[in-house]
């Protein structure tokens, strides 16, 4: 009898998950919105609920009788993940895990309490003036409950909080903003699988973005370059920090900056699979472990393998923002069709703009030595 597996989520970046457990043979029951769900086509079961209907989706589950349950890439889906795990006696990563790992004001609280290297920060409704002029400009306001780029704004003065407050808790579930220092330096995350509380590091992870005001996504670079000196500070800092938040097991991406004087910080840390494919295609392309896999296996309860199933190469992704960045991609498949390892469907040019992650026209995906034109 073939093995089940829950998957929350069937976008494009969950439709990986939903394709590797099918060829370990699970049999695979994804829950999710239609609006977008590619899944709905490759999972063996499909089920149109909310990823936040977390009772609902339990009330299946329970019929299902699953092996494991999983979500690669999403903030909310873990708080379905970890619940319904909770429930049904399956691998997670518990309750208190998840509210440290999903909610950036408690997370950061928790990173003050055991000295993790974080920026110092106040939430929406404890900000007072005297709090505020404590604080050095520029700002950064984020809500304290979300993921790729949404409600993001950096602000100079003391103006401009207000309008930034009412952006961020716009698309805060909690409603809430959170408001800290802006740290400067180069854009990192790293990538871990932890085991039964026992933590691997897998790759670091170069980021690029639009910048100020609103630092959304524009490419991921794998291997990120840096000294092995650094590499092992780095790894000290996030293995000290996902104890801190109770990680015990699957995938987490970590969130830093590094300045030039070598200070590292910590930006947030989410108990579960970088988005942007950084972990179910840029890991596995860079390193030779196959991430996604080994996911699959700790859900279910099994030590995960490290065997390395390709050979290692740079591998990067670049988001569509414009028509001249399609242009760009077109020219390079004709010119280096092999560095091409996989172009997402292109979103109509509708003219809208790109103000989170979710909103970007889509992505391509490139492994070895060559830069965005196409040159060695």
């Amino acid at each position: 009898m073939k093995k089940k597996l829950v998957i929350i989520g069937a976008n494009d970046f969950q439709n990986q998950l939903i394709l590797k457990a099918k060829e370990k043979g699970f049999e695979t029951y994804a829950f999710a919105w239609r609006d977008g769900a590619v899944g709905e086509k490759t999972a063996d079961h499909f089920y149109p609920i909310s990823i936040v209907e977390k009772e609902q989706i339990l009330e299946e589950c329970r019929k299902i009788k699953p092996d494991g349950i999983i979500s690669i890439a999403s903030d909310l889906a873990m708080i379905t993940v970890n619940y319904i795990a909770e429930q049904l006696g399956l691998v997670g990563n518990g309750m208190e895990c998840t509210l440290l790992t999903t909610n950036k004001y408690y997370m950061r609280k928790a990173f003050a309490k055991n000295g993790d290297p974080s920026p110092k920060n106040y939430c929406s409704d404890e900000l007072t003036e005297e709090l505020l002029q404590g604080m050095q400009f520029p700002l950064i306001v984020k809500p304290v409950d979300r993921s790729g780029s949404r409600g993001i704004t950096k602000i100079h003065h003391e103006d401009e909080l207000k309008e930034a407050i009412r952006v961020a808790t716009e698309v805060s579930f909690d409603k809430k903003a959170m408001i800290e220092e802006f740290v400067e330096g180069t854009e990192y995350s790293v990538e871990y699988i932890s085991y039964k509380g026992k933590h691997r590091f897998l790759a670091m992870t170069l980021k690029y973005t639009t910048g100020d005001p609103n630092y959304i996504e524009t490419g991921h670079v794998e291997p990120a370059p840096i000294d092995e000196k650094m590499l092992s500070r780095v790894k000290d800092v996030v293995e000290k920090a996902l104890c801190t938040l109770k990680v015990q097991n699957g995938a987490s991406h970590s969130e830093v900056k590094i300045d030039d004087e070598g200070n590292i910080k910590i930006i947030e840390i989410g108990a579960r699979m970088g988005g942007d494919c950084i972990g179910s295609d840029l890991v596995r392309l860079s390193t030779g472990y196959d991430f996604v896999d080994m996911v699959i296996d700790v859900a279910c309860g099994i030590q995960p393998s490290f065997e390395k199933v390709c050979v290692p190469q740079r591998a990067r992704i670049d988001f569509i923002f414009s028509s001249e960045d399609v242009e760009k991609f077109r020219k390079l498949e004709q010119k280096y069709p092999e560095c091409i390892y996989r172009m997402s469907d292109i979103e109509p040019f509708d003219g809208h703009k790109v103000v989170d992650s979710s909103t970007r026209y889509g992505y391509v995906i490139t492994t070895g030595e060559w830069d965005i034109q196409g040159e060695e």
